[in-house]
């Protein structure tokens, strides 16, 4: 039976629904990035003020709205919880999904864009992103949309079609850069320039009409500049200066100690997007058989990836997914070299089976040996290989464990093994088809069993107990390490800093020449810490912190009772 394109499209859609929409809010929401934006949400419907982020209702200015706006509505729909967080990049993923069967469909066949969608959906991290909670995968389509429009339109100008000013290309790649731009920050119209760039740079001529070049920095200034326009009606500046100076805080510095060496997301790339990332390989060299269009399009997916690689690589902060963008370029190459080997038009080499031997082999070990952690974990206890202390009460949760979930690994292994042995008895198409599919099936279903268990042991005693103060009138706050769940699970409500006592505090505290002026958010934030540990109080306070500064909380803050502690956290109180 042949299906038409319209058809083709909603069967993705609806496939990309199954994937990625159920079981959303199955498990709690994780430390930091996704806690950090669903809160976000949650302060701007509780605070009614849908203009400026806030955390803690103190000011944010980390991020702009655009993504924290989409889980306002969300959670509008569905209520302030982990499915209405996770939803709008479910509904990213069935976008993606039909977006690249579409493209693809247009530049080769319906069967490229086919294989582009399921290179996309059956790869390890590009499927696992659409079933969180953080900002990229809308901030990385953006940002591929606006390439995209461009590649069109440079396409266009070659072959002398482009003539009146509003260009519809030039228009919608503004567009998506400046909605990029409004999502994570400035770093989307850098990676959109510095691709721009190295296209001219190849190409040594023109690429662009003077006045459709002044109409895409227009165009893509006002739109991107009106969240900044709002916040200086506002009188919020100081937002402004902070969110620039934490652009630049994080290309420059190891932010929030997640540095990392220059070849870190070199790995991530070839192992987590493992099997795209061993087709995408042979893609990256020359094919006679392309079409000038096809070629053209390809530069710009290869400038795409190496932009993105070279300029996270040397940025200092080293973050998994500040490489996601590569997975749109990465996935199309492999979709690429899948179509080549399926048309007879380039071969499969014995490299190739060598990579995907060795990388399955790692991803099954990995899956396979989770379950035995827990297993042995009295013995590895006890062995003393684990010297970080909080690590150790990590690993003495009690979670449950049915004793079946190490054989996804073991079938995940087999499969690849038995992929191995069609590619050795030529049957290419079925290999790599078998091959996207089981990683597929291995993703979804190691997302639903092994998040649960990972959840439970890292953070779920805290978040616990964070739920139980919910409708409890106190104060919550975490000392020695840095979080935003006891904020989204206590549900602290704005009048928490208003107190007259906070007031006085603050004031007390504040140098005579900053009073009457806006504070820097962060210290606001660290002065109401620094009240609920050492200042006077109207309400019980409850502190949680690791064990691994217990006998330093202890000491620094007497007025604190030791309350319990469980799997590698501690928790206080001081009365009012």
């Amino acid at each position: 039976m042949k299906y038409s394109g319209l058809s083709l499209r909603i069967l993705v859609a609806l496939a990309a629904a199954i994937l990625f929409i159920p079981f959303l809010g199955a498990v709690h929401l994780f430390d930091w990035d996704e806690i950090n934006f669903a809160e976000c949400a949650r302060e701007m419907i509780v605070s009614h003020d849908y203009s400026t982020a806030q955390i803690n209702f103190f000011p944010f200015w980390e991020k702009p709205p655009v993504f924290i706006w989409m889980q306002v509505v969300s959670m509008k729909i569905f209520g302030i919880n982990e499915f209405a967080a996770r939803f709008p990049n479910a509904l990213c993923g069935i976008a993606t999904l039909v977006i690249v069967f579409h493209i693809g469909q247009k530049l080769y066949d319906k069967r490229f864009g086919l294989l582009w969608a399921l290179a996309f959906a059956g790869s390890l991290l590009p499927h696992f992103y659409f079933k969180s909670g953080i900002i990229d995968p809308w901030f990385n389509l953006f940002i591929f949309l606006g390439i995209y429009r461009m590649m069109l339109y440079t396409h266009d100008y070659v072959h002398a079609l482009p003539g009146a000013l509003f260009n519809r290309n030039i228009l919608l790649s503004a567009l998506f850069i400046a909605l990029a731009v409004l999502t994570k920050g400035p770093v989307a119209a850098l990676v959109f320039g510095l691709c721009f760039l190295i296209f001219r740079l190849i190409q040594k001529k023109a690429i662009m009409a003077w006045k459709h070049f002044f109409l895409f920095c227009l165009t893509s200034a006002v739109i991107g500049g009106v969240w900044f326009l709002i916040l200086v009606l506002k009188g919020r500046t100081d937002i402004i200066i902070e969110f620039l100076n934490y652009q630049v805080r994080l290309f420059s510095t190891a932010d929030a100690d997640h540095g990392g060496p220059f070849y870190y997301h070199w790995v991530v790339l070839l192992i987590g997007c493992f099997p795209a990332s061993v087709l995408a390989v042979k893609g990256f060299f020359r094919n006679a058989y392309d079409t000038p269009y096809q070629k053209h399009a390809k530069k710009w997916m290869l400038i795409l990836f190496w932009v993105v690689l070279i300029l996270f690589s040397l940025v200092k902060t080293k973050i998994v997914h500040y490489s996601s963008l590569c997975y749109f370029p990465l996935t199309f190459l492999a979709a690429y070299t899948a179509y080549k080997l399926i048309t007879g038009e380039t071969e499969w080499k014995k490299w190739m089976t060598i990579l995907m031997a060795f990388i399955g082999g790692i991803l099954g070990i990995l899956l396979t040996s989770i379950q035995f952690v827990a297993v042995w974990k009295n013995q590895i206890l006890a062995s003393g290989m684990i010297h970080d202390k909080f690590a150790e009460g990590n690993l003495q949760s009690d979670v449950h464990w049915y004793g079946w979930e190490f054989g996804i690994g073991i079938l995940f292994l087999a499969g690849v093994i038995g992929c191995i042995l069609l590619v050795i008895k030529k049957k290419i198409r079925t290999a790599v088809l078998c091959l996207f599919i089981l990683t597929l099936l291995a993703t979804d279903l190691s997302a639903l069993v092994f998040a649960d268990r990972v959840e439970g042991y890292s953070q779920r005693a805290a978040i616990e107990f964070y739920e139980t103060l919910k409708n409890k009138d106190c104060y919550v706050d975490v000392a020695g390490f840095k979080s935003y769940a006891h904020l989204f699970y206590s549900a602290k409500k704005p009048e928490a800093n208003q107190s007259p006592l906070f007031i006085r505090f603050l004031k007390e505290q504040t140098p005579p020449a900053k009073q009457g002026s806006q504070l820097d958010p962060m210290l606001l934030d660290n002065t109401y810490s620094n009240w609920l540990k050492r200042g006077p109080v109207d309400k019980p306070v409850y502190i949680v912190c690791k064990n691994t500064f217990e006998a330093e909380f202890t000491r620094d803050y007497p007025l604190f009772k030791k309350l319990y502690a469980k799997n590698g956290f501690v928790f206080f109180l001081r009365g009012n």
